[in-house]
């Protein structure tokens, strides 16, 4: 099987690296700094449409053209703070790749930032495959990031799972025709409307519990 894992909120925890830049962003613009919570409820459609959320709190509906290259500069300073791969994540990566199982990651993050966290993290040997929101590919809910991966690992995406937290991976999914994990301790899973998960989605309270799932 292919499994293709989202990264913010799904393999790594970047929440409190994202608000902080995010609130870089607000100040600069002569706003205010943001909360955690209000950073949550802006990401997940890549970092152009986080910069156009941000700078709405302030009064601005048009996005100056810097803005976006503002932002990625004040993440790219903060993006060690806090940052931290979920418990678990290592162990789980391993034992999938162990029993066989082709790993990808599918992710709205630009290129650069989730490169060098993985890098950091030391988690990239396990994702050789990778699908940026940066890329030449449409970003989630698009579902050709999800389909080119599933080619390239030359399985059915009937026999691909999608593991993320947020609703872009569950429509991801749905449109590929693939399966679906939720992780529920992800900062984006409060905002999936329940109405839109189904019996035969998985929902795991940790990473390992994915590797249980499979096993039963």
């Amino acid at each position: 099987m292919l499994i293709a894992f989202d990264f913010d909120g799904t393999l790594m925890d970047t929440l409190r690296d994202l608000a902080e830049a995010a609130s870089d962003l607000a100040e600069a613009y002569g706003g205010r700094r943001l909360s955690e919570a209000e950073a949550a409820s802006m990401i997940g459609d890549g970092a152009p449409v986080f910069v156009s959320r941000i700078l709405a709190t302030v009064g601005l509906a048009d996005v100056p053209p810097e803005a976006v290259e503002q932002y990625l500069a004040f993440y790219d300073r903060r993006v060690y703070d806090h940052t931290v791969p979920y418990e678990g994540v290592a162990e789980m990566l391993t034992a999938l790749t162990a029993r066989g199982h082709r790993l990808a990651l599918l992710t709205n993050k630009p290129e650069a930032s989730a490169r060098a966290l993985m890098r950091h993290a030391g988690i990239a040997e396990w994702l050789p495959d990778c699908v940026f929101g940066d890329g030449a590919l449409p970003r989630k809910p698009d579902p050709a990031g999800l389909l080119w991966l599933a080619e390239r690992a030359r399985v059915r995406p009937a026999d691909t799972m999608m593991v993320g937290d947020s609703i872009m991976d569950l429509e991801a999914a749905r449109a590929a025709g693939a399966r679906l994990c939720l992780a529920r301790y992800g900062f984006g899973f409060a905002r999936i409307p329940a109405a839109s998960i189904r019996p035969d989605d998985w929902i795991i309270s940790r990473p390992v519990e994915l590797v249980e799932r499979l096993a039963g």
